[in-house]
């Protein structure tokens, strides 16, 4: 029992401290640059800087504000635990976008390096907190639940709708063209850094070794690597001999290793090595609930 709690209690501190540091990336992107550059990137914190722009509601705030009626619709779609999370990090967000940034210079040069950092700073921030399995809200929500109901739908496509239209309406308010163009490079820039950064945590290698030493190398991989193996029992369509393959994922830097573990024992093994988006189990990612 004990175990478990402070294992609850190591998850939950790193998932603090990865929406301090996604929160605190995600603020600069947004205050330090975009509010200050004077243009909307899309969703609903763009919302919650337009409204800025007419009043003295704090962004964070207001994004907050935006997001319980959003919270309340997709409760029964998207479950309990995945809402807390993401208002957990809602909250830290919120406290460091209206409490911490004030206080410190805000970014007021060229347009073109302010949309390219508020995209960076904030796909950055965007992407370790996607990590950790939780969300800022906003039009996340409205996508992922249109996305349940309607697998059919593209995510790609419902959020550039929502996200132009956003954007569109920033242009407005702010009486630019420039602040549209500004808009669509900071979304196109975070959605480049997300897919990286994101890629970079969960992409690995599967290694396909075929051989007649299977064991040796399997022992050696598991004592070395820290990898599990599988073993299935394959014959050489053109040789007619006995073989195994076998089946291990790892890292990029891990497959290197493998490789040569491979060669080292069999020097005739045939080695496969195939990229892989993301991993679910034992020594990877925890499986989804």
């Amino acid at each position: 029992m004990k175990a478990i709690n402070v294992n609850t209690l190591k998850k939950l501190g790193m998932d603090v401290l990865f929406d301090i540091i996604g929160g605190t990336l995600y603020a600069a992107g947004i205050y330090s640059f975009a509010s200050q550059a004077q243009f909307a990137p899309g969703g609903i914190t763009g919302i919650a800087l337009i409204i800025n722009h007419y009043t003295d509601l704090p962004i964070g705030i207001g994004t907050l504000l935006l997001n319980i009626p959003v919270v309340l619709l997709c409760l029964k779609t998207l479950g309990k635990r995945f809402l807390l999370l993401s208002v957990k990090t809602m909250v830290i967000s919120t406290v460091i976008m209206d409490f911490v940034f004030p206080m410190l210079p805000a970014y007021t040069g060229d347009s073109l390096m302010a949309a390219l950092f508020a995209g960076a700073l904030s796909g950055a921030g965007l992407a370790l907190i996607y990590w950790r399995g939780s969300s800022t809200g906003g039009t996340d929500f409205l996508i992922l639940s249109m996305r349940k109901k309607k697998p059919h739908l593209s995510i790609g496509t419902i959020s550039v709708v929502t996200d132009g239209c956003v954007i569109l309406l920033g242009g407005l308010v702010f009486g630019r063209i420039d602040a549209v163009l500004q808009g669509i490079v900071m979304t196109a820039v975070s959605t480049i850094i997300i897919d990286k950064i994101t890629n970079v945590f969960t992409n690995g290698q599967i290694a396909l070794i075929v051989t007649s030493n299977g064991e040796a190398i399997s022992k050696t991989i598991m004592r070395d690597i820290g990898r599990g193996v599988t073993s299935v029992n394959a014959t050489g369509m053109f040789s007619g001999a006995d073989r195994r393959v076998l089946i291990c994922a790892c890292s990029r830097a891990e497959a290197c290793r493998i490789r040569g573990i491979a060669y080292r024992a069999d020097k005739k093994a045939l080695v496969v090595l195939c990229p892989y988006d993301t991993a679910y189990g034992l020594g990877f990612l925890a499986p989804a609930d």
